[in-house]
């Protein structure tokens, strides 16, 4: 799997020094390039150090790098609760983080308490954009964003604390609007990278490449849609996409998948419901495969909600199926729009 975020030190391994002790402590040279290396590929960063926070973030703001950490965990505690806070923060598993710190303390008990975060030595910060679990084989605009994307998050998440209200009423202050379309060629680079990084809220696991995609985009016999989401603070970018396999008498969904950063928007109900009342319309049955994993209960979750029901299993695959009572409009507070 891919990185999705790093995971600084800051003594001694982002910069040369410790700066409770020397107020002056530089950079290591080939930091401010492998960050931004990174950076343009999507991989986020964050920070895990012991230090005072207040002085640890001035110091990073007099650097210029304050922007980039996402998250930031500037504390007395353990590294591997400092990791544990930040991908519950970005909504990724453990295994996408990378940790790297000059201490060998430091990175075994990161280890030990989470087998699955690789960890790096400070020595080893000038290989890191060449390693293959920081390659990327095509860097999307969303990708490019995915910081900007973040940043935006939190400042929502800002909102919700301070406001006041029900959740409902929240959610009709973003003003959002949730646009489903038929994928593009230009979607495809963007739905291939969606396949192999959505776990929590995709229902099969399955991977498409690019040129399988194309070949879907265009059959006949299937259905390949692309979602966004926008409100008043921006756009989430192109965050969901649905396969479905269409033949004269059913429709078979067999892949639907959302960016975790959208799970609390309830966008993948709204998708699921638009292919429900699609179908009904062509007056075929709607089925859905759905494969169980230790990440996504979630999208089951999603799957009965909106109605499906199980209809059989094969192998460690359920099939799903929607009966068409009980259908759901979509949400007051989403302006949702259909290309």
């Amino acid at each position: 799997m891919t990185v999705k975020c790093v995971v600084w030190d800051l003594d001694n391994t982002l910069w040369d020094g410790v700066l409770l002790e020397d107020p002056e402590v530089r950079l290591r040279p080939d930091v401010p390039l492998v960050i931004e290396a990174l950076d343009e590929r999507g991989i986020l960063h964050s920070v895990a150090s012991r230090n005072d926070a207040g002085t640890a973030r001035a110091k990073l703001r007099e650097l210029g790098l304050d922007e980039y950490f996402l998250h930031p965990q500037i504390t007395w505690g353990s590294k591997s609760e400092s990791l544990k806070a930040i991908a519950a923060a970005l909504n990724i598993g453990a295994d996408a983080l990378a940790f790297v710190d000059d201490q060998p303390f430091e990175r075994d008990e990161v280890a030990f308490a989470l087998p699955e975060v690789r960890c790096f030595d400070a020595t080893q910060i000038p290989l890191l954009p060449d390693l293959p679990e920081f390659q990327v084989r095509d860097v999307t605009a969303d990708a490019r964003n995915r910081r900007l994307l973040y940043r935006a998050d939190e400042r929502r998440k800002q909102a919700e604390e301070r406001h006041s209200g029900t959740a409902d009423e929240f959610l009709a202050s973003l003003d959002m609007t949730f646009t489903i379309s038929p994928a593009r060629e230009e979607d495809l680079r963007r739905l291939e990278e969606l396949t192999v990084r959505t776990h929590q809220l995709n229902s099969t696991g399955y991977t498409y490449s690019y040129d399988e995609l194309d070949t879907l985009r265009t059959s006949p016999d299937h259905l390949l849609l692309i979602t966004e989401l926008t409100d008043r603070y921006g756009g989430y970018g192109k965050i969901g996409l649905a396969l479905v396999e269409r033949t004269s008498a059913a429709w078979t969904v067999k892949l639907l998948l959302m960016s975790c950063r959208v799970m609390s928007r309830g966008v993948g109900s709204v998708l699921l419901n638009h292919l429900v009342h699609e179908a009904r319309g062509a007056g075929v049955r709607l089925f859905a495969e759905f494969l169980p994993t230790d990440r996504n209960r979630a999208m089951y979750v999603t799957y009965k909600f909106s109605g499906f029901v199980e209809s059989r299993t094969e192998g460690d695959l359920v099939i799903l199926e929607h009966d068409f009572t009980n259908l759901q409009g979509f949400p007051p507070y989403m302006n949702v729009v259909s290309r």
